[in-house]
């Protein structure tokens, strides 16, 4: 398994692939994801054509189980971002 692609290799190769600077790339990258930052934040969800889709899913309050000590545990609601992967992304990984 390869390692993860870093910020700066995703915004050489966005450059890249848009052929423009850097700079330009790396705006393009902070900008989007300040976009889906807020849309998720304001309990919206966002699709990325061919990526898949990003929302916020609220959990329920819950019963959980200290794993040192056994002890069970009452976990309050909260809230969790959730990454369905589109058929596209999912099909083209074989």
């Amino acid at each position: 398994m390869s390692k993860a692609m870093t910020k700066t290799a995703l915004v050489a190769a966005l450059a890249e692939a848009m052929g423009s600077d850097k700079k330009t790339a790396n705006a393009a990258l902070d900008a989007m994801s300040s976009v889906v930052t807020a849309e998720i934040v304001a309990g919206g969800a966002v699709t990325l054509p061919g990526l898949g889709k990003l929302s916020c899913r609220t959990r329920p309050a819950r019963m959980v189980r200290n794993p040192a000590t056994g002890e069970q545990i009452a976990k309050p609601a909260d809230k969790a971002v959730k990454f369905t992967i589109a058929k596209a992304l999912k099909d083209s990984v074989v």
